[in-house]
């Protein structure tokens, strides 16, 4: 980024007095942002012992950048390798986490940056999402090599670009863990006929609700990036689970466990989101609606109710979420060794002269094939947003395909065949045209 001001620096209230600090000894800061994930601690801890190896000082940033944010700079804890040995079992951060954005204004900005240079920082850590990281590379960009930065990636959501498909760390135990629950549900749909809409976190992208469904085998998932459209409307999403319903009905079963993809509220009309009683648009720090107060499941089952009420029978669907159950779960083997290699290879970037040349602004830290990886902020920058770039399901794929074809839905085969339309008209207690002019704008090639 050369040598040009930051616009996070002001008018150069510290600038000086930062530039003309002396560090005696280099010493790391670890801090956590966003939402919490399997396997935190164990990068706090692997980055911790390899850092106190290299004979420097760590320090825990307690809650984010919250109180860094408000100049409140106690909110510290002293890691040292006797405190942080064992902590790599288990959930949660010990270093707690928040969704404090400091770019949203100048003044929270400078106060980080103050912060870090009161307490001596040579070398900072920033374990988080895409909205953590794109905080490090402002950082970074804003203190100009003054202190080296390293982000690892880190989310339940799997929505981060690392190369070759590789996981975030935390999603395979979220997945782990999500397939327990959904398996409990489906056995207990299966013996009460009931039908179950489960909604799975998932911001911007379907990763984990896919994953946890594909690999439970429900009866349907339905993502957002499934939908070519830019809005969603909710009466599209209820038609496919209707045909879902309907569809099991002529098969013999009552029964039924629907994924949902959170991110689909995203992509809901905001205007048409606001009509619905009980429904509130909130925004977090970042701009993002809180999907939490958006109750996408229970929005869907109203209307599934409404819909069957009309044509004279009862019927009740149960909603769910998971997504809280699973952040702060005890990481499966997969992640306690993952999250080892990464806090160990965020330290070994920070300390090498040669890496840090080829980042010097900062760099997402992933491992493949065993090899330490950094990719430079820059190069993971949406040139559209500024903002760090998502990873989306590639609905293109042999393995997405895999995941449509055990889906029980509507297909283009129901329409054309008499007989089975007429079967599917009956359940839904219309007549076979009243089905095909309603339903058949969902059909599909496949099945």
């Amino acid at each position: 980024m050369g040598e040009r001001a930051s616009p996070f620096l002001g008018q150069g209230t510290f600038r000086k007095e930062f530039e003309e600090v002396g560090v005696q000894k280099r010493k790391l800061g670890i801090i956590v942002g966003g939402g919490p994930a399997p396997g935190i601690n164990g990068v706090i801890s692997a980055a911790t012992i390899e850092a106190k190896n290299q004979e420097m000082d760590v320090i825990g940033i307690l809650g984010g950048y919250y109180w860094f944010a408000r100049g409140d700079y106690s909110h510290i804890l002293d890691l040292k390798i006797e405190n942080v040995s064992r902590i790599h079992f288990t959930g949660g951060s010990i270093l707690r986490t928040s969704r404090e954005n400091p770019t949203k204004s100048e003044q929270s900005m400078d106060n980080v940056i103050k912060g870090f240079m009161k307490l001596g920082i040579t070398d900072l850590i920033t374990i988080g999402g895409d909205d953590t990281a794109f905080s490090a590379s402002k950082i970074a960009e804003a203190v100009r090599g003054k202190i080296r930065v390293a982000h690892v990636p880190k989310t339940i959501d799997n929505d981060l670009p690392l190369p070759g498909n590789i996981p975030t760390f935390g999603f395979q135990t979220a997945r782990h863990v999500g397939v327990s629950i959904v398996h409990n549900l489906m056995e207990d749909s299966r013996t009460t006929n009931r039908w179950y809409i489960v909604v799975a976190m998932g911001r911007k992208a379907g990763h984990l609700a896919l994953g946890i469904g594909k690999a439970a085998g429900v009866t349907n998932i339905i993502i957002g990036e499934e939908f070519q459209e830019d809005t969603i409307a909710i009466k599209k999403v209820c038609d496919i689970i209707e045909g879902s319903i309907l569809k099991r009905r002529v098969m013999g079963r009552q029964d039924g466990v629907v994924i949902l993809a959170e991110g689909i509220s995203e992509k809901l009309d905001v205007e048409e989101l606001r009509t619905i009683e009980g429904v509130r648009i909130d925004y977090d720090d970042y701009g993002h609606i809180r999907l939490s107060e958006i109750d996408l499941g229970k929005i869907v089952k109203y209307e599934l109710e409404r819909r069957f009420q009309e044509r004279g029978e009862k019927f009740r669907l149960i909603t769910g979420n998971i997504g809280y159950e699973l952040r702060s779960a005890p990481p499966i083997p997969f992640d306690c060794e993952y999250v080892r290699d990464l806090g160990y290879s965020a330290v070994k970037f920070l300390i090498s002269e040669r890496t840090a040349k080829k980042a010097s602004n900062g760099a997402l830290i992933y491992v493949d094939a065993g090899k330490l990886i950094p990719i430079p902020f820059e190069d993971i920058l949406d040139e559209k947003t500024g903002k760090m770039s998502l990873r989306l399901v590639d609905t293109k794929t042999d393995s997405y395909a895999v995941a449509r074809e055990y889906m029980i839905r509507l297909a283009k085969k129901d329409f054309d065949n008499p007989e089975m339309l007429q079967k599917l008209a009956n359940a839904g207690k219309m007549t076979a045209s009243e089905f095909k002019e309603r339903f058949s704008y969902l059909a599909e090639a496949r099945r």
